[in-house]
């Protein structure tokens, strides 16, 4: 995979860079509630713009129906990085129209443009091929070079992210080899011990990393709503929790697999459970009750890991070498139910192990309770993404890059 400084080492004053990054940030209206997606690219568009290329920024954010939608426009993510990078950064209302098409041709070396969300044209996202090469044709029309620097997209195979890289001499961002980098380090000559923290929702999610991480991790901790489905599996009554009865059965295989291979299998031993899904708009005070995880009321449903599973679940991070963290443990939306999740990230920063947050809501968590993102090994711009890599799978845009 080529690199960006192999690329600035040739030079590219006076050339159209189009950086594919990940500007998929959050929005309150008009109002970017976490900008470390833009953050985390503007060291590979800033060193460009130093160099004199003139960078074309592409990215999408949320998932419009393929059409232009005012909810999903990125104009406020190419403010942000206006502010970030301290200068002036167009914007085209389109991706491949006439506006796009002047923005660029009017910019000047060193000058930077974003266009408008490559998800407004059904041709970035399709599955099919002809389609998706033909925007990606376009796409190809706005630039000399192609940089890929939105890791968070990687594990797609859509027209910017798979396809253009093919029309255009490509190398790799920083962003993107940071990210590799360190997931390597995940897979390969893993300092031991081990240990993988998951959380999130759904467990059906996570059952192909669970599978991999069988033979690599020493110790998995599990929480969050993902955790109900191993509690239900040894037996014990979870009440409304949340529960995918039709993976019971695999989670049970993948315990008996755990056991056999000495992984230690961690599930919470209490639990935060109450009768009502809290309000996470006006966070209004919940009312819950601590009991143990076999306990849980038939009339609740577990919303957080309770004090006992947070000592637990410390103790287990404090010897590793190597700690990956996936997923929120608890409703950290609320702060009656962040506790559990703080206290995944605190016994990380108090961890002398190489500590990666996987993107995605646990780096959201991290940033929103108020963790010096510094304290951490790396924080993730792909959730998704890292899980994929984690898997084994091939990720599209890495290969598209390595060609």
């Amino acid at each position: 995979m080529k690199t960006i400084d192999e690329l600035l080492a040739e030079g590219v004053a006076g050339k159209r860079v189009f950086v594919r990054a990940d500007l998929n940030v959050p929005l309150s209206g008009d109002t970017i509630t976490d900008d470390g997606r833009i953050r985390a690219v503007q060291p590979t568009i800033a060193k460009l713009a130093e160099a004199g290329a003139r960078v074309v920024v592409a990215s999408h954010l949320g998932r419009p129906k393929g059409a232009p939608d005012p909810a999903f426009s990125l104009a406020p993510a190419a403010k942000r990085l206006g502010e970030l990078l301290g200068a002036d950064v167009a914007f085209a209302t389109d991706t491949v129209g006439a506006s796009a098409r002047s923005t660029v041709a009017a910019l000047a070396d060193g000058q930077v443009a974003v266009i408008e969300n490559l998800r407004f044209n059904a041709g970035e996202t399709s599955k099919d091929d002809a389609e998706r090469g033909a925007f990606a044709d376009q796409l190809a029309e706005l630039a000399d070079i192609y940089v890929g620097d939105g890791f968070g997209a990687v594990h797609r195979k859509h027209a910017s992210v798979f396809d253009l890289p093919a029309r255009l001499p490509h190398v790799a961002g920083y962003l993107i080899a940071t990210e590799v980098g360190v997931l390597k380090k995940l897979t390969a000559d893993v300092k031991r011990p081990y240990v993988v923290v998951l959380g999130g929702a759904k467990v059906s999610d996570k059952l192909a990393v669970i599978d991999q991480l069988l033979g690599k991790a020493d110790r998995i901790l599990i929480g969050g709503g993902m955790a109900y489905t191993f509690l239900y599996a040894k037996g014990y009554e979870v009440g409304i929790s949340l529960l995918q009865k039709d993976q019971v059965e695999k989670v049970k295989e993948y315990m008996a697999r755990a056991e056999k291979l000495g992984v230690e299998l961690v599930l919470p031993v209490d639990i935060l459970a109450s009768a009502d899904f809290p309000d996470l708009k006006t966070k209004a005070p919940a009312v819950f009750e601590t009991v143990d995880a076999d306990k849980i009321p038939a009339d609740k449903e577990g919303l957080d890991i309770g004090p006992k599973t947070r000592e637990l679940y410390a103790s287990k991070i404090t010897d590793a070498e190597t700690v990956f963290w996936n997923g929120p443990v608890g409703v950290f939306e609320h702060p009656d139910y962040a506790g559990g999740t703080s206290a995944i990230a605190q016994a990380l920063v108090n961890s002398d192990a190489f500590t990666v947050v996987g993107g995605g809501d646990s780096a959201a968590a991290v940033r929103t309770l108020g963790f010096d993102e510094n304290a951490f090994g790396h924080i993730s711009t792909g959730g998704g993404a890292s899980l994929e890599y984690l898997e084994g799978k091939t990720l599209p845009g890495l290969a598209a890059l390595e060609v």
